[in-house]
């Protein structure tokens, strides 16, 4: 399209999931419980955390930050969704969107880094246990600061390039949220420096963290290998099988969506794959936690039979 096709907007038109009346009451009531599910679970999972004594080791101070970042990127997503599903108007003003990219970024980014730092949680936890509380508890906000941080300045560097774009050839963006490349494609001015970055950023993020991830479970490997005790392979396997599960199903979606070849690709099945790992993942991480985990399930019988007895002798 020519330049005269180009305008500065104020606003944009998130187009959502699907065009079909019949649909939206259907949608609107699954997301609006997987959304329920996904609070509950997360907001669940941080008090107990808190309220239970049993639970204050590192390994569970990092699944409380799991837990809010897998709250926060859901609600910065899923009511707006809920919202144009159910809306005639799926507007959202240029501000809006921006900022909605901006923390779904951060957040998103900040797992990735926090995935990889439970990671090595397990491996300190499982090859060197004698020395676990010692390690890990050494600067633990620091390291929790640091995926933070990661992915404040990741998603701080794509909105300010993201901003110097200064007019779009439409303003219909066809995505249910405001994500980078969907923004990119409606770009009049040359966008290939902020993909380039975006490919850059993305890759290395992803290609870092994995290693860690491979490199600490392979020494959990061999650690667990060697071990004579047939009891003790399966404890010791049972203590990381929810984190490798939150693993594989978090970045295999990340790379399917990101990292795969165009060809033969669509709109549609970018879209599923992004609602996976948007609006599903942060329900299902509190439920893998929580099923596979007998610290969990303990500490959740505990406390509430312990509120139940209380509610006894107060009543």
């Amino acid at each position: 399209m020519g330049e005269e096709n180009c305008t500065v907007l104020t606003e944009f038109i998130l187009l959502g999931l699907t065009d079909v009346p019949e649909l939206r009451v259907f949608l609107f009531i699954v997301f609006l419980l997987i959304y329920g599910v996904t609070v509950l679970g997360n907001v669940g999972m941080i008090a107990l955390i808190q309220v239970s004594s049993r639970l204050h080791t590192p390994m569970y101070f990092f699944l409380s930050h799991l837990s809010f970042i897998d709250y926060c990127y859901s609600t910065i997503i899923v009511p707006k969704m809920l919202a144009n599903i159910v809306n005639e108007d799926k507007a959202i003003s240029f501000l809006g969107c921006m900022v909605q990219f901006y923390l779904f970024c951060a957040y998103a980014i900040s797992e990735v880094f926090l995935l990889a730092v439970m990671a090595y949680d397990r491996f300190v936890a499982i090859c060197n246990p004698l020395l676990y509380m010692v390690t890990m508890s050494q600067a633990l906000c620091v390291k929790v600061s640091c995926c933070y941080l990661g992915g404040t300045v990741c998603s701080l560097i794509h909105l300010c390039l993201a901003l110097e774009i200064t007019s779009y050839r439409s303003n219909v963006i066809n995505h249910f949220f405001c994500d980078l490349p969907p923004l990119l494609s409606l770009a009049c001015s040359d966008v290939s420096m902020n993909e380039l970055l975006l490919y850059i950023v993305a890759s290395f993020n992803e290609v870092t963290t994995i290693m860690i991830i491979l490199t600490s479970y392979l020494f959990i490997l061999i650690t667990i290998l060697r071990m004579h005790s047939a009891q003790g392979r399966r404890k010791a396997f049972s203590t990381c099988a929810s984190h490798l599960t939150a693993i594989v199903i978090f970045h295999g979606t990340i790379l399917f969506t990101y990292f795969r070849p165009n060809l033969g690709s669509s709109a549609d099945t970018d879209e599923v794959a992004t609602v996976f790992y948007t609006v599903v993942i942060p329900m299902l991480n509190p439920l893998i936690y929580s099923l596979r985990n007998k610290d969990v399930k303990e500490a959740l019988r505990k406390t509430v039979s312990s509120k139940i007895f209380s509610w006894r002798i107060f009543f």
